[in-house]
């Protein structure tokens, strides 16, 4: 199948993804020509799921950046709090950069199912986030609590608690899980500003990519639908929107 047929696939629910590869490629091209660093001197923490497709998915380019360090839990939340990304801050070089890439994601099977992906092995399709839908199945049924944060599921009780606060925009919506995983995105983004915001920094720049990130069936790849791509010059303190540099090009 050609990019171009995978895109239209993707874009059926979000008009503005590329895929992760052209995303990864064109922020190194940004890193070299415009801050005139190179990729090893960036440190990379992404906060994004721990679902073992997100490693399957990954593209070889971001191992040219120095990390990652793994910030994200269940739908990407970044769990590892303020610690975590001191000690993100902590290791990396003086005169480069940290980019951090965060967000929920979703899946978007070959035959166009929403909140599905077709899983390496597997014979039937798999729910994709499947914390996110585990979330929503109890929100719709009336089981979740306010409050109700435990210490054996923590992570989930969050993203319950996260969706909770939303009820009646999410269960209104044409589609409930994704309204859902802009719930979810719009609580991530909130909290990495908030972590940024509290954290020192030893370096040039700060470079945040927010997104919701699109997995689909093993031969499909993976898609980004970039929501913020900012820059944020340490030294003068100056914050600039590149957005578009992360959105689709009129060739594809």
């Amino acid at each position: 199948m050609k990019k171009r047929e995978k895109l239209a696939i993707i874009r059926q629910y979000y008009h503005d993804a590329i895929t992760t590869i052209d995303g990864v490629n064109r922020l190194i091209d940004f890193v070299e020509e415009t801050l005139d660093l190179e990729p090893g001197q960036v440190m990379l923490a992404d906060s994004i799921c721990s679902d073992d497709v997100n490693s399957i998915q990954y593209p070889a380019r971001a191992h040219e950046f120095l990390g990652p360090f793994k910030m994200g839990g269940l739908d990407g939340f970044p769990f590892t709090g303020l610690t975590g990304m001191g000690a993100f801050a902590s290791h990396v070089p003086d005169d480069g950069a940290v980019f951090v890439y965060y967000g929920p994601h979703v899946g978007v099977s070959k035959n166009g199912a929403f909140g599905e992906i077709h899983r390496f092995g597997q014979s039937k399709n798999s729910g994709c986030c499947g914390a996110a839908k585990g979330a929503l199945n109890k929100l719709i049924n009336g089981q979740v609590t306010a409050g109700n944060v435990t210490d054996i599921d923590y992570q989930m009780n969050t993203i319950e608690q996260i969706l909770l606060k939303e009820k009646d925009r999410v269960l209104s919506a044409a589609i409930p899980l994704k309204e859902a995983t802009e719930v979810i995105y719009e609580a991530i983004d909130r909290r990495i500003e908030e972590l940024v915001a509290a954290t020192q920094y030893n370096c040039r720049y700060v470079i945040l990519m927010g997104a919701i990130l699109i997995n689909s069936d093993s031969d499909m790849g993976s898609f980004n639908c970039a929501r913020k791509f900012d820059v944020i010059n340490l030294k003068t303190n100056e914050r600039q929107s590149l957005l578009h540099l992360m959105k689709p090009n009129p060739i594809n």
